[in-house]
């Protein structure tokens, strides 16, 4: 995915807000070994990327005057109730380095999946994304879990999944072994007992009997 932007040339409080007010998001560059840049973007063609999940989990292509660079996206402000893209942080990477990215989880084959058909059970999506570690190269998109095999009170793992080539989980998370998705059968309330209100409706009848007289 291409991003493209401008080398900033005028930083402070006082300018970013300028620069927001005319349609643009200020941003820095930094990582490997060359310094920190600070850039600006269009603020709607960023704000439209950033609804898109290959954004936030792909190498992107970004582009300043004319030259390309491999990035991350690593960190954006949004305002506390505008659709208003603050700022934007990239992280520059190499082709030769791994990285530790954060990939989506796309669950698939729960509706067949025995414990749904036969048994009627739910399946909770306890993890979105998990924390991975490969070169650039083999970074994916997004990593399939399926869920084909689920079984009733049991859940499917970190460690049970399938990754793709070249890509393992970072170590706390290989220790950790964290549940992606369970199955579980949804309680039913059961029906009030039909007898319940009989005791207080014959106590209620002794009550209304009229007395024998003296």
């Amino acid at each position: 995915m291409k991003v493209v932007a401008f080398e900033r040339s005028v930083q402070g409080t006082g300018a970013s807000r300028r620069l927001r007010n005319s349609g643009k998001t200020p941003g820095i560059v930094y990582g490997s070994k060359d310094p920190a840049l600070v850039i600006e973007l269009d603020h709607n063609a960023l704000f439209h990327a950033l609804r898109k999940e290959a954004f936030h989990s792909s190498i992107l292509d970004l582009e300043i005057s004319g030259k390309t660079q491999k990035v991350l996206l690593r960190d954006y402000q949004m305002h506390p109730f505008k659709p208003l893209v603050l700022h934007i942080d990239f992280q520059r990477v190499s082709a030769t380095e791994k990285v530790h990215m954060r990939v989506p989880l796309h669950f698939a084959n729960a509706d067949t999946s025995a414990a749904v058909k036969l048994q009627g059970a739910v399946i909770s999506h306890i993890l979105t994304e998990l924390e991975v570690s490969c070169l650039p190269a083999d970074l994916p998109e997004f990593i399939e879990v399926d869920l084909a095999k689920i079984e009733v009170g049991h859940g499917i793992h970190a460690k049970d999944i399938a990754l793709p080539k070249g890509v393992t989980l970072v170590l706390h998370v290989e220790q950790e072994n964290p549940v992606l998705a369970n199955a579980r059968i949804p309680s039913v309330k059961g029906a009030e007992p039909t007898d319940a209100p009989a005791a207080p409706a014959a106590a209620a009848s002794a009550a209304e009997a009229p007395k024998d007289k003296a």
